[in-house]
């Protein structure tokens, strides 16, 4: 593949406190650097003879390529948020930033906070959305190779002396001020409108149970912490269980074989939480012979192993 240069985002003899010099050096020579080496490493990697390279070869050249992917990449960002006033945030890009930070002001702090942390250290800092999370975040990366995975970055603050020493010399709060004002808010709320067109990872989809109710671990853990009366009920099969050396602290088992049995103990005045080892099959088959028997039933997702992730309390299985 062939990366092509992206002409240059901004307009630098308009920016604020950033000169054209600046810019122009910044895009040239470190951008331009960026770019013609990553041609040059994956001309590289599209020659080797995969089967006769050693290993550590088709590594060092796949990391060098990563790396110099995400700097064009950023650099491309970087340049794209620059070329407007800075002042205000466009809607609903400043709804979503007071949504996910408390208000613009205190994105803006923690922004430059992290921006001045890394004075006189090289990277970058990031404004970017999580599909998965739904929401913004900011974050600093040390290098050109790290990042948030699946987050879509939509400001980018080059933090490397290359950005800001020719101008700005070592007095990184001037340029950190500098770049605030200079903030491209119309460019950053389009890229934040497709950021949210993008899909978060699929989550786990059982056809067989239709529209059967979950509850997530989190959630029956907030309904223990604040008092409401559960009924949860542990139903790993007795082949797991008798193995088990531990069971949610507030479950009782009962067996999901013998559910006509055990089912008249239970309270239809009160909610009832199913689970069992993963939160695939026995828990979900057992929340729904118990909605269909008039009972307010959900299984938990992920089971008894997502319950002990989130570090919920368990006592020994007697």
């Amino acid at each position: 593949m062939k990366y092509r240069v992206t002409p240059l985002f901004c307009r630098p003899w308009t920016l604020n406190g950033m000169s054209p010099r600046l810019i122009e050096s910044h895009y040239e020579n470190n951008y331009g650097a960026a770019l013609n080496r990553l041609n040059a490493v994956t001309d590289e990697l599209d020659a080797l003879d995969i089967k006769t390279t050693p290993a550590q070869v088709v590594s060092r050249l796949s990391r060098e390529q990563t790396v110099l992917l995400n700097s064009t990449l950023l650099h491309e960002l970087y340049f794209a948020s620059l070329g407007g006033d800075g002042r205000t945030p466009f809607e609903p890009i400043a709804s979503a930033i007071a949504r996910d930070f408390g208000s613009v002001e205190r994105w803006r702090r923690e922004f430059i906070a992290l921006a001045e942390a890394l004075a006189g250290d090289c990277g970058w800092i990031l404004l970017s959305f999580v599909p998965r999370d739904g929401r913004l975040i900011n974050h600093s990366a040390s290098d050109h190779a790290q990042s948030i995975a699946g987050g879509i970055p939509i400001v980018a603050l080059d933090m490397y002396e290359h950005a800001y020493q020719i101008e700005f010399g070592a007095n990184t709060t001037a340029y950190i001020a500098a770049f605030m004002r200079n903030i491209h808010w119309e460019a950053v709320q389009a890229r934040y409108a497709d950021a949210i067109k993008v899909s978060p990872p699929r989550q786990l989809h059982q056809p067989e149970f239709g529209d059967l109710p979950s509850i997530s671990p989190e959630e029956v853990q907030e309904m223990l912490n604040s008092g409401q009366r559960v009924q949860i009920i542990d139903t790993r099969p007795r082949h797991y269980s008798t193995r088990a050396q531990d069971i949610v602290e507030g479950a009782v088992w009962r067996d999901p074989e013998c559910i006509d049995e055990w089912i008249g103990t239970l309270s239809k005045d009160e909610p009832v939480v199913t689970f069992c080892v993963y939160g695939f099959h026995i828990g979900c088959q057992s929340a729904a012979a118990l909605r269909k028997a008039g009972f307010d039933a959900r299984y938990m997702a992920g089971g008894h192993y997502a319950w002990k992730a989130i570090k919920g309390p368990v006592k020994l299985f007697e």
